[in-house]
């Protein structure tokens, strides 16, 4: 089961985008999940009125919400999704492997921006980083299938800028508060590059129930930060669950609003009712959630 679903902030373009992600990808599919109500929105969001607010995405059974806003915040490296293409996958075949793995660099990079070429690098045969139309980055990588295995899709948070050589450290917070999260391979630096001095985190991964996560500390000088361009969204079974995670994670009053929060590293979260969809449902619950900061369910 997802418990933890990726968000994407789209500038009023949630369907293009998720149309365009289920043509690259295979094994791909999106639908409008909801539509802002035609009435009683906020005087910024009265040009949406109507409009998709959430797009669904499940790629190869990973599921992301497109959230469809203004141009307020945008996705930027700080999260990236990378994408392994394991041969064992493949029937064993590592050409077909990579033949995959070109096709859809080749969509993804039609109209963004590379910012690693693809080519061969210690660390994998064949690895490039992308950007693609929307912002949003993908780091598309041939795996060894002598390692551990991985799944296809996982959230990588890059700790540069103001959250620079915190990787560890974040690591192990998320650790002590998600229940059957565990950490998986942890590789340090062995000599300084860039900022990241020797023994901040090069590479590593850790899971929260069945989803896996990536968390490097950037070796190289960069200022962008964590923001809404992508959140994490938990869904949570009870209030309980809400106020516990929102207790432990929340780190920025001001940054508080409609379940969303920001962490001590400024990682945004949504933290939100499983049944979310539902709830939404109820006459008035849009208008009211607006007004809140932590949801409350009984009040939705």
């Amino acid at each position: 089961m997802q418990k933890i679903v990726p968000n994407i902030w789209c500038n009023g373009n949630a369907e293009e985008a998720g149309a365009f992600y289920a043509s690259v990808f295979e094994n791909a599919q999106s639908e409008v999940e909801s539509r802002y109500p035609a009435e009683g929105l906020l005087e910024f969001q009265q040009p949406l009125a109507g409009q998709a607010l959430t797009v669904t995405l499940t790629v190869s059974g990973t599921r992301f919400t497109l959230i469809n806003a203004g141009g307020e915040f945008r996705p930027n490296p700080s999260i990236s999704f990378m994408l392994n293409f394991d041969p064992l996958l493949f029937d064993g075949s590592e050409e077909q492997a990579r033949a995959s793995l070109d096709r859809l660099w080749a969509g993804l990079a039609e109209g963004g921006n590379v910012l690693m070429p693809l080519t061969a690098y210690p660390f994998s045969a064949h690895y490039g980083w992308v950007e693609d139309r929307f912002g949003v980055s993908w780091q598309l990588m041939l795996t060894d299938p002598a390692g551990s295995p991985r799944p296809f899709i996982m959230p990588a948070l890059l700790f540069c800028g103001r959250a620079q050589n915190r990787a560890r450290e974040a690591v192990d917070h998320y650790l002590g508060i998600f229940e059957d999260a565990a950490l998986g391979t942890r590789v340090p630096y062995e000599a300084a590059s860039g900022p990241a001095p020797a023994g901040a985190v090069l590479f590593s991964d850790f899971s929260i129930g069945e989803q896996w996560f990536v968390a490097m500390d950037a070796g190289v000088e960069m200022t962008t930060d964590f923001d809404c361009g992508v959140s994490l969204e938990v869904d949570c079974a009870d209030q309980a669950e809400i106020d516990r995670l929102w207790d432990a994670l929340s780190a920025v009053p001001e940054a508080e609003q409609c379940g969303w929060l920001a962490d001590r590293f400024g990682v945004s979260w949504q933290i939100v009712p499983a049944d979310m969809e539902e709830l939404m449902r109820r006459p008035g619950a849009f208008e009211r959630m607006l007004q809140m900061k932590k949801l409350i369910i009984a009040e939705l």
